[in-house]
C-alpha cells in the first residue's frame, strides 16, 4: 500500500515565508523525521517510514494559518522553524488515511518570493539544485527539494548521516544555472526524477543533491 508524507508549511495573512527559506525548511524537515528516533528500530514511527519507503517516497506539501496550523500542530509531527519560514512534517501514512486536518488543507496558494538572491554556497556546504528548466510552485520545488535531500540520506554512510545530524544539517537550496546543470548531470550525485502527479512531465529530473560526502575521493 502506498503512503505519503504531508508537510505543511505557515502561510499567515501577512507573513509569507520567502522562497529560499521555505525550500530549505522543507528539507531540514525532511531529513529531521528520517533521522528521528520515532523513525528507526522500534520507535513508533519506524513501520510506517518502512512502508513509504518501500514505495515511492511521496510528498505533499500544504500551507495552513491561524486555527488550520494549531490543529496541525496537535497531530504527531516535528516542526522545523528557518529563516522566515515554519514547517511541520508529519508521518507518512496510507493515501486513503490522511489525517482530517491535513487533508483539508490547500496545496495550492504556495508561491513565495525571493527579495534577494541568496548567497553563494560554500564548497563545503550540502546543495541541493534545482533544475533551471522547470516551471515548479514553491510547493512543488519544496517536495522536489524534500525528495532531494532524502536521496541523499539514502545515499551516504551511517558515519555520513550520523555527522550531518549531528551538525544540525546544514544545506542550501539554489537553482542551477543551465550550463551548470548540464554538469552536474554527469555526475554521480543523487538525482530527483518526478513521477509527475502534478505540474511537469513524468520523468522530469528536478533536483541533484551534491553533498560533499558523496564526492568522489
Amino acid at each position: 500500500m502506498e503512503h505519503v508524507l504531508t508537510l505543511v508549511i505557515r502561510v499567515e495573512k501577512n507573513a509569507r515565508p520567502q522562497q529560499t527559506d521555505a525550500l530549505e525548511a522543507a528539507a531540514h524537515a525532511v531529513l529531521a523525521i528520517l533521522a528521528d528516533d520515532r523513525s528507526i528500530g522500534a520507535g513508533e514511527w519506524a513501520e510506517a517510514m518502512a512502508a513509504w519507503q518501500d514505495h515511492r517516497i511521496r510528498k505533499v506539501v500544504r500551507r495552513a494559518r491561524g486555527a488550520e496550523w494549531r490543529r496541525a500542530e496537535a497531530l504527531p509531527g516535528i516542526t522545523v522553524t528557518h529563516g522566515t519560514a515554519e514547517v511541520r512534517v508529519f508521518p507518512p501514512v496510507p493515501l486513503d488515511d490522511v489525517p482530517k486536518d491535513l487533508a483539508k488543507l490547500q496545496v495550492t496558494g504556495t508561491d513565495f518570493d525571493q527579495p534577494e538572491p541568496p548567497a553563494v554556497p560554500h564548497p563545503s556546504t550540502p546543495v541541493l539544485w534545482v533544475n533551471p528548466a522547470l516551471q515548479m510552485s514553491s510547493g512543488k520545488t519544496m517536495a522536489q527539494v524534500g525528495h532531494g535531500a532524502h536521496l541523499a540520506w539514502l545515499a551516504l554512510s551511517p558515519a555520513a548521516r550520523k555527522d550531518w545530524a549531528t551538525t544540525g544539517f546544514p544545506l542550501v537550496v539554489r537553482t542551477a544555472n543551465p550550463a551548470h546543470w548540464t554538469q552536474l548531470l554527469h555526475t554521480a550525485f543523487p538525482v530527483v526524477q518526478d513521477a509527475g502527479f502534478t505540474e511537469i512531465t513524468p520523468g522530469s529530473r528536478t533536483v541533484i543533491a551534491e553533498h560533499p560526502g558523496l564526492r568522489p575521493s
